[in-house]
């Protein structure tokens, strides 16, 4: 055990690029543990990276005899091995391994772009852009802005079958009902449809679900027919292939079309688990995130904290193990809602948001905080406060905060001629807003809407299948209401 301690001690300080500190320590360990290549191994490596590659070799062939002379036995791979590289100068030697990984990284991205087809660089540009809108901040922001161009490159082809696997093959997950860049989410739909038209009738099947599925998630939180037709017609052409990763996509953007109305929790925690077995069973490990991110929001909303916190937990090992880092914003913010929900401060929220807000997701965090913390106020029956810009929600932020500085008549106008909440994860919380406050101005007709579409959420928690969020139970202002 000591011996093995030793070798990786020693190890670690060449991943650390420190070999001249490792060379000493494993000088002796070759005389104590003789017998023990991989010492040996190390030796002539951290020689090797410290300049006196001639020692390097001295140490290979000093172990080489030794094994040789007193046991009859050739040195084994690993040493043969190194022998062989120290003596034609291999600079992969040279490399910590992170660094080896960016050498085996520049040399293949070197020769793929010197021999593949610009055309085959389009389908493989999308790739690569998939990989990196899951990378972080920063990797979506690039994915979200380089995508239209790769999309208009491909049109410009004229090959309609190469403009279609373009489009369809950024099927990154996604778990929000709102479009982040809704302009370019619009041209992004549009260029899908231009393809499905023109699309050659025996075109496959798959291909077309790709473009269908494209247009479904493109066309969330937005209000008419097109979208959900589109996911369900996606779904069944993909149901129809047998492929479980075109359905698991063609899943997540049904569950993005399943906020039209309240209520709708427990169907989109059903296709959270169906997204669930088909990625375990099929080894899908991104829509395994997005099931189970799916499953934790909803059964939020259903009430169940304790099998959400189960989700949560099990999505924060695929973060690291995948590399994942937005999944980890989600549950950490969901946690801070679960330590509100259960009574701690309203500061939680805020810090675990503004960590939202600075994740590369506009379409989330435009007005979330002020929503968040105004939803929390009116479940709490206290004043609410201004919490910066309201983004889309101002609408249904602003009564409550008007009727907080006593302008009662303001609050009234304001709600006259209110919408419908649109379609998304946070329609719950926004009739909740609006019937409460129809309640205060006394506006009958508007506590009746309210109270006509909270009906079938009965039981939930409104704004819980956020995951970000919540206006209180839906029963209690359901009571309010039909007081």
């Amino acid at each position: 055990m000591h011996a093995t301690a030793v070798e990786r001690a020693a190890a670690a300080l060449l991943d650390l690029g420190r070999p001249a500190d490792a060379v000493p320590r494993l000088d002796a360990h070759v005389t104590g543990s003789p017998w023990r290549e991989e010492g040996w191994r190390l030796l002539a490596l951290a020689l090797h990276r410290s300049g006196r590659t001639p020692d390097a070799l001295a140490v290979l062939r000093r172990a080489r005899a030794r094994l040789a002379g007193e046991l009859g036995l050739d040195p084994g791979p690993g040493l043969a091995g190194l022998e062989a590289r120290v003596l034609r100068r291999d600079p992969a030697l040279d490399l910590r391994p992170a660094d080896g990984a960016e050498a085996v990284w520049s040399r293949a991205a070197r020769s793929w772009g010197d021999a593949v087809a610009p055309r085959t660089r389009l389908e493989s540009s999308v790739t690569l852009l998939r990989s990196l809108a899951m990378s972080g901040a920063a990797g979506l922001t690039a994915a979200r802005e380089q995508r239209l161009a790769t999309v208009a490159a491909a049109e410009e082809t004229g090959d309609v079958v190469l403009t279609a696997r373009v489009i369809g093959s950024f099927d990154v997950p996604s778990v929000w009902t709102r479009s982040d860049d809704p302009a370019g989410s619009a041209r992004l739909a549009a260029a899908a449809e231009r393809a499905l038209a023109r699309l050659p009738a025996d075109a496959p099947g798959p291909l077309r679900a790709r473009l269908l599925t494209t247009v479904a998630v493109e066309t969330r939180g937005l209000p008419g027919p097109r979208g959900p037709a589109a996911a369900r017609a996606a779904e069944e052409l993909a149901r129809a292939a047998g492929d479980p990763a075109l359905l698991a996509s063609a899943l997540g953007a049904r569950y993005l079309h399943s906020g039209d109305r309240p209520g709708l929790a427990a169907r989109r925690d059903a296709l959270g688990a169906e997204v669930v077995g088909l990625a375990e069973r099929a080894g899908l490990d991104d829509a395994l995130v997005l099931g189970h991110l799916v499953r934790m929001q909803a059964r939020t909303a259903l009430g169940d904290l304790d099998g959400a916190g189960g989700h949560a937990d099990l999505l924060d090992v695929l973060a690291v193990a995948g590399e994942r880092p937005l999944a980890a914003v989600f549950t950490g913010a969901w946690r801070a809602l679960r330590r509100v929900v259960e009574g701690a401060p309203e500061e939680e929220l805020r810090a675990a948001l503004e960590r939202v807000a600075a994740a590369g997701m506009p379409g989330v965090a435009a007005g979330l905080l002020p929503l968040a913390l105004t939803c929390l106020r009116v479940a709490r029956g206290v004043p609410a406060a201004p919490a910066g810009d309201p983004g889309p929600w101002g609408p249904w932020i602003r009564p409550p905060l008007l009727l907080a500085e006593g302008r009662t008549d303001d609050a009234a106008a304001a709600l006259r001629g209110l919408p419908d909440p649109p379609p998304g994860l946070l329609v719950e919380a926004l009739w909740v807003l609006a019937g409460r406050a129809a309640l205060a101005v006394g506006d009958a007709a508007l506590a009746g809407r309210a109270s006509a579409a909270l009906r079938p959420a009965a039981g939930e928690l409104a704004g819980g299948g956020s995951g970000l969020l919540t206006a209180g139970p839906v029963d209690a202002t359901l009571t309010a209401l039909g007081g």
